[in-house]
């Protein structure tokens, strides 16, 4: 979705703004929502960086406006403000530490007239953008569409972002056939940037690689409780075997084992879901820069942990059972095989 913008994307040109077709795509069968945006450049110091122009109040209706693109890790704060400020604008870290800019600081940027000179425009730095739907992985910059219109003289909005209830593959189609007219106009699905991305020789199915890994995890859990449990019950069979001997009933015996099974079982519960807490914490902060965006908080996989739960508690079970079992019969015999 980032990488495309939105489930089906139509990018225009300066001459030819995707906004020509703005009423066509939003009438097209399966288009949920449409929103068009200003793609064009602006000159940072010496710097020519991407421009968008978005309108905030609107913008997250036809794509995805997650908190880990804005510095401040808050989406809604961060597009509230900018719609609150007609002269706002939102830059990279990189701009930010190379003109050590501080909230409301003023920020002089030249951008493009009609007659295709460059003139300066005042804005105000008011956040910080790392990523943003169609925006290269280099520096750019987020402003309020309505204000580089006004100040530049061009309404224009070159990309035209479309979310969409049906087959993309035939809007797109239906898009693409509403833009042969103009020249250089291209369309764009999610599918497309999904297939380059998945035709990369990096490219790993992580959804296979993470059920293999907790697939590994169930039987390493299950070896480390009732394996475990069942052998150091097989190691006191000699001190079961003498209480039954005396006179202790299976119940009593399960008296001595059960407390001592459910302490055991608690404390690894709790050291095991600090630990694996604390793993998973170091994992998300090494692996922050692999993902774009990277995740905004960890997914908990509480079915599955339901599940191990269960599979540990009916593993302990069986070793319990069976170690009750095999002390309360024949404890004699037991005790000759053992002495």
């Amino acid at each position: 979705m980032l990488t495309n913008g939105a489930d089906v994307t139509v990018t225009g040109s300066r001459l030819a703004p995707a906004d020509i077709l703005k009423d066509k795509l939003a009438a097209l069968p399966g288009v949920v929502n449409s929103q068009f945006m200003q793609h064009r450049y602006a000159y940072v110091g010496t710097d020519l960086q991407d421009l968008y122009g978005i309108d905030p109040a609107t913008i997250s209706n036809a794509t995805a406006m997650a908190n880990a693109y804005f510095g401040n890790g808050d989406a809604k704060a961060t597009l509230a403000k900018l719609a609150a400020t007609p002269e706002a604008i939102l830059v990279s870290d990189e701009t930010v530490t190379d003109y050590q800019l501080n909230l409301g600081d003023p920020l002089n940027l030249r951008l493009q007239s009609p007659d295709g000179a460059y003139k300066v425009v005042p804005f105000v730095f008011s956040g910080i953008v790392r990523e943003f739907p169609t925006a290269p992985r280099d520096s750019f910059i987020v402003a309020n569409a309505s204000y580089i219109a006004k100040m530049t003289g061009v309404a224009g909005r070159e990309v035209g972002l479309l979310k969409t209830s049906g087959n993309n593959a035939t809007i797109k189609a239906a898009a693409i056939d509403l833009a042969k007219s103009y020249p250089g106009m291209q369309v764009k699905e999610l599918g497309d940037a999904a297939h380059i991305i998945g035709s990369s020789l990096t490219a790993i199915d992580l959804a296979g690689l993470t059920a293999l890994e907790l697939s590994f995890a169930v039987v390493l859990v299950l070896g480390a409780t009732g394996l475990m449990l069942a052998l150091g019950l097989a190691d006191r069979r000699r001190g079961f075997a003498i209480l039954t001997a005396i006179g202790a009933t299976p119940r009593q015996l399960a008296a001595f084992i059960v407390p001592e099974t459910i302490v055991v079982l608690s404390m690894g519960d709790i050291i095991g879901a600090i630990v694996g807490g604390v793993v998973a914490q170091v994992l998300v902060v090494v692996l922050h820069g692999v993902f774009d965006p990277p995740p905004e908080f960890m997914s908990v996989p509480w079915p599955y942990l339901i599940a191990v739960v269960i599979a540990v508690a009916i593993a302990t079970s069986i070793a319990v059972a069976n170690g009750i079992k095999q002390a309360s019969s024949k404890p004699v015999q037991r005790i000759r095989e053992l002495t």
